[in-house]
């Protein structure tokens, strides 16, 4: 393609963004398309490639969002193209709740084979993360007996009635939807940064006051937050949950929607505590691209009876096809990629740290970092205007980022990202930074 020619520069911005095709586009969606989507910049995408993206005027950006890191392998990877176009020509829907076809089954066995934990372990495929989280919370009802569940401030675990009942992330999301699914207890979560929790602790107290153990059913827990700002807890934080869930028969469920399949230079992030859930849900990565999530649990564990949950399209083919080519170059190369490469850039974002005293805070693990914005680092105190204005600089200059959290930038590209990528991008953020706090 255009941009892989040595003289071809990377990002490649021909004129004022957005452009006149970006912006006819964005004016003639508008119209039709719903005011709850959230477009942070105007960027009108025509295709993609690896870790650049070209937007319908030609110009060229150096993408660090992966769609919301959902393209683990890169956008458009011949190898998981090449798998999508061989199923299609075969079979494109048999639902996978009524039927048997093989690429379900090879991708359930694969699941099962790689998640953590010794046993055996079922899967149930969905069409997104939140699905996978609605299915874990109907699975830890049925299976404990018990309704109530606790999930942490800060969460993000998707807008669906049950998943938005569990996120604790940002009122905005819960506004005007009320009552959702009672008998949710949200509590701290640990942040190293900010305030450590004493999660054992906070648990006994919620059960000797208001909350009796044997009528929890499951705690949900993100390994690493998310949509809460990028937040790595202590080892000991998700040490002490398994201990004291398994101590009372509560299901641990681990949220790996975006932490999953590679991102943080394993295969989930749970490794990195050594901790192995009851349940695990996943999606984003999953299938690089195609839709698709999955809900995976020990096999004692998913014991609810036929019709009790079901998905028309969950476990669709070609992307189950998409998603076992995906795992397979994961294990190849770009799980130690992601490893190798997010150490290179967590450097480079604390030496630019030296440089501006607004950076509070680099944290992450693999290819998920991220970068608090602050206004003072003795107070702490976040600097989300700045975080916003640093993130439509960049993309001005061909960079995209996303926020988290209350200040901070997310550092999330495809998992085939180069060290000479990573260096563009935090050169462009450097000179960003260099303009938007340069005293005027």
């Amino acid at each position: 393609m255009l941009w892989q020619t040595p003289s071809t520069r990377v990002p490649n911005i021909r004129m004022t963004l957005p452009g006149p095709k970006a912006q006819a586009l964005i004016n003639s969606d508008e119209q039709f398309t719903s005011p709850s989507y959230t477009r942070v910049y105007p960027l009108a995408v025509a295709r993609g490639e690896g870790c650049v993206i070209e937007d319908v005027d030609g110009n060229l950006f150096l993408d660090f969002t992966a769609g919301i890191a959902v393209t683990a392998t890169g956008h458009c990877h011949p190898r998981v193209v090449a798998a999508i176009q061989e199923q299609a020509e075969k079979l494109l829907h048999m639902s996978g709740t009524d039927f048997y076809y093989g690429p379900q089954r090879a991708l359930a066995e694969k699941l099962a084979t790689i998640v953590p934990g010794s046993g055996a372990k079922r899967v149930f495929f969905t069409n997104s993360g939140a699905e996978s989280v609605e299915a874990a919370f109907k699975l830890a009802r049925y299976h404990t007996g018990r309704q109530q569940v606790i999930a942490f401030r800060g969460a993000f675990h998707g807008r669906t009635m049950g998943a938005l009942s569990l996120t604790g992330s940002k009122a905005l999301q819960r506004r005007g939807f009320q009552p959702l699914v009672p008998e949710v207890t949200h509590v701290d979560y640990d942040n190293v940064y900010r305030h450590e929790v004493d999660i054992a602790r906070t648990l006994e107290t919620l059960f000797k006051t208001t909350l009796p153990p044997d009528e929890l059913a499951a705690i949900f827990v993100e390994p690493i937050q998310g949509e809460g700002g990028y937040i790595v807890p202590r080892v000991e934080f998700h040490q002490a949950l398994r201990r004291i869930t398994q101590q009372h028969g509560i299901l641990l469920i681990a949220d790996e929607v975006q932490s999953g399949m590679g991102r943080t230079g394993k295969m989930f992030a749970m490794e990195h505590f050594g901790v192995e859930p009851d349940i695990i849900c996943l999606a984003k990565g999953l299938a690089s691209g195609m839709p698709l999530g999955a809900m995976i649990a020990r096999e004692e564990v998913m014991n609810w009876p036929p019709g009790s949950h079901a998905s028309t399209f969950g476990g669709n083919p070609l992307s189950c096809v998409a998603a076992l080519e995906t795992i397979r170059l994961l294990e190849e190369e770009l799980i130690e990629n992601a490893a190798r490469v997010g150490a290179h850039l967590q450097a480079k974002l604390r030496a630019l740290a030296e440089r501006f005293a607004v950076i509070g805070d680099v944290r992450g693990k693999g290819l998920m970092v991220g970068a608090e914005l602050v206004r003072d680092r003795v107070t702490k105190e976040p600097a989300t205007r700045l975080r916003d204005d640093l993130v439509q600089a960049c993309f001005q200059r061909g960079l995209l980022l996303l926020g988290c959290g209350v200040s901070t930038i997310r550092f999330c590209p495809p998992l085939v990202v180069t060290n000479q990528q990573c260096d563009t991008a935090v050169e462009i953020l450097g000179a960003a930074l260099a303009e938007l706090t340069t005293p005027k």
